[in-house]
């Protein structure tokens, strides 16, 4: 389940890995200002991911079918991970008694907190135009100085990094 701040957060990381980024330098504690034109490109393409119909509403099928994704692909990650610790002999294969140290769980899709936060009108449902009212209050309400940018000092006062 993710929180308004973690979805910000989660948007804010996706940002910072934009090449937008790429033509300034970092400043010395790896944090970048976020501008809010950039911020909203991020979250538009995370819209667009999960409108897998591309009708500009994202239903709460689409938004469990792109956590199903999401967690498959996860999984997978940690699955090849578990498979390179667990094959302790590194033939490239797990004996019974290294496979039977594998345990993974897949955590199960919650389209409750998406539609929580965006689903303004309570129709079960998320339009564009929901999503990014929804996402861009969150961005309003961290960029405290009204510049259009998320600088690293307002990410900080907003908890979002350390």
């Amino acid at each position: 389940m993710r929180s308004a701040s973690q979805c910000l957060a989660a948007a804010i990381g996706l940002a910072l890995a934009s090449a937008a980024w790429a033509q300034s330098p970092a400043p010395a504690s790896g944090q970048v200002p976020i501008p809010r034109s950039a911020f909203l490109s991020v979250m538009d393409a995370e819209f667009a991911r999960m409108d897998a119909d591309k009708n500009k509403i994202v239903t709460r099928a689409e938004i469990e079918q792109a956590q199903r994704a999401a967690a498959a692909a996860q999984a997978q990650t940690v699955s090849r991970a578990l498979f390179a610790r667990l094959d302790t002999d590194k033939n490239g294969q797990l004996s019974p008694a290294e496979f039977a140290k594998l345990q993974v769980t897949a955590s199960q899709p919650n389209a409750a907190p998406v539609l929580a936060q965006g689903d303004l009108n309570k129709d079960g449902s998320i339009t564009l135009v929901e999503y990014r009212t929804a996402k861009l209050a969150n961005f309003d309400r961290t960029d405290t100085d009204k510049d259009g940018i998320v600088s690293p000092a307002e990410m900080k006062a907003a908890g979002l990094v350390k």
